[in-house]
């Protein structure tokens, strides 16, 4: 199978989860900053980290495609166990925002994460063990230093919001900047698959 169909079925579900989230936001009941604050503030905070990692995905999951020329179905499937864990971001956001970031929301928002990071990886492994030796996409892929490093904070994160208790804010913040720092970390350019596309292209 050709990868445009799983690249244009993808996109519709990333959509409509973009879409899920943004009509969970809050409108304010006034005019002022502080009814936005008190309806929205954190909210929106939440919708924007949830949004950075829609979109991150979004951006590695084309570029994947990019360098793989035919789909199995293996790799259907996988693409599906991806699209699981990011169509319960909505919900995970919400409710970790909505009952003021305790320990399980929080947790279990981590936990979201990392399965789809899990799943992006499954995939990632299935692409590269059918293109067999010479992979490109192993090339482009290298030591994956960023993949290994977004497992270690999002465990650290979700250990983090194991110990949130009603005296102290710190594993909170903690567990939060885990999850933020990895967002960051993808936002920042990524050559790797670029370079390999553009040579790809080049020799075509």
């Amino acid at each position: 199978m050709r990868t445009s169909r799983v690249e244009g079925f993808s996109d519709g579900v990333l959509a409509i989860i973009i879409t899920i989230m943004v009509l969970e936001l809050q409108i304010p009941e006034g005019p002022t900053f502080n009814d936005f604050m008190r309806a929205t503030g954190t909210g929106l905070l939440s919708y924007v980290l949830s949004f950075a990692y829609v979109g991150i995905y979004w951006n590695n999951h084309h570029h994947l495609l990019q360098l793989t020329d035919n789909i199995r179905g293996a790799v259907l499937w996988a693409n599906l166990h991806l699209l699981f864990w990011l169509s319960l971001l909505p919900f995970t956001t919400a409710w970790m925002d909505e009952s003021g970031f305790p320990r399980v929301p929080v947790m279990l928002y981590g936990v979201n994460l990392l399965g789809a990071a899990v799943a992006f990886f499954i995939m990632q492994s299935l692409i590269i063990r059918a293109q067999g030796e010479g992979s490109v996409l192993k090339r482009a892929v290298g030591k994956d230093r960023k993949g290994k490093a977004s497992t270690v904070l999002y465990l650290t994160g979700i250990a983090s919001a194991w110990f949130i208790g009603d005296s102290t804010i710190v594993p909170d913040i903690l567990a939060l900047l885990c999850f933020v720092s990895v967002a960051v970390m993808w936002l920042i350019p990524d050559r790797r698959m670029e370079r390999v596309i553009l040579e790809r292209e080049l020799q075509a």
